[in-house]
């Protein structure tokens, strides 16, 4: 998988792209992230990315030229993804979303700066506008990390094992129940005896309880979309 970042601070992904997970599977070749500065493809003495917006008002707006060239520089392999524009008028980023992505050869990911980009850029440029909240960042660089990693550890062998990821948090629609590790008691609160029991039935009638409650006191409104089974159901229903 390859993912291609257009961005004024590409210096900004170089220590995160080296840590961790993420680190080992760039290094492993997994996954490969190519940054693109965009003021590279800026004209002029002073290579200008930005101006003021048309009509007046606050702030500055990228220029649609400089975004326009970089987006063209980058190679398109077979396969590839949209072209991802981040913007807080996108669409909410979310696992099936990731999961999706995870299918494509390479994303196109365009970060926002100021106020954002020349309407042009969206219109002729850009397939998808992803948003990770409903609140504002200084620009797109911390949601393009976020998207490369949700969707990185989606790749097979990047977390070294084929259901570590199937039962994580949203991924049947549910919150993750609570974990639990060495020492046995700490501070006085102890570990659940039915994990120290050795059933393994037990265990993920247990996992399924808690995982059903948090869901229900935390995010009830995924239960209505949660792919639930007979059993999840009666078990919601014993929680009323």
């Amino acid at each position: 998988m390859r993912f291609d970042v257009l961005t004024l601070f590409p210096d900004m992904f170089t220590s995160y792209l080296k840590e961790s997970i993420l680190g080992r599977a760039i290094e492993r070749g997994l996954v490969e992230v190519g940054l693109l500065n965009i003021r590279d493809f800026a004209k002029g003495p002073h290579r200008t990315v930005d101006d003021r917006p048309y009509g007046g008002g606050e702030g500055m707006v990228m220029k649609a030229g400089p975004i326009f060239r970089a987006l063209q520089s980058v190679e398109r392999l077979e396969g590839r993804g949209p072209v991802v524009l981040f913007s807080p008028q996108g669409k909410p980023f979310t696992q099936n979303m990731a999961w999706e992505m995870a299918d494509y050869q390479q994303m196109i990911l365009v970060c926002g700066r100021y106020e954002g980009v020349d309407e042009r850029v969206r219109s002729t440029c850009i397939d998808m506008e992803i948003s990770i909240g409903d609140y504002v960042l200084n620009g797109g660089e911390l949601a393009a990390m976020v998207v490369i990693e949700a969707v990185s550890r989606l790749i097979p062998d990047v977390l070294g094992g084929e259901r570590s990821n199937r039962e994580d948090t949203f991924e049947n629609g549910l919150l993750e129940y609570p974990h639990y590790t060495r020492p046995q008691v700490f501070r006085e609160l102890e570990v659940p005896p039915v994990l120290l029991s050795g059933d393994h039935e037990k265990i993920r009638v247990w996992r399924k309880l808690q995982s059903l409650k948090r869901t229900r006191e935390r995010r009830a409104d995924l239960l209505q979309n949660a792919q639930l089974s007979a059993e999840d159901k009666a078990i919601l229903k014993n929680l009323l």
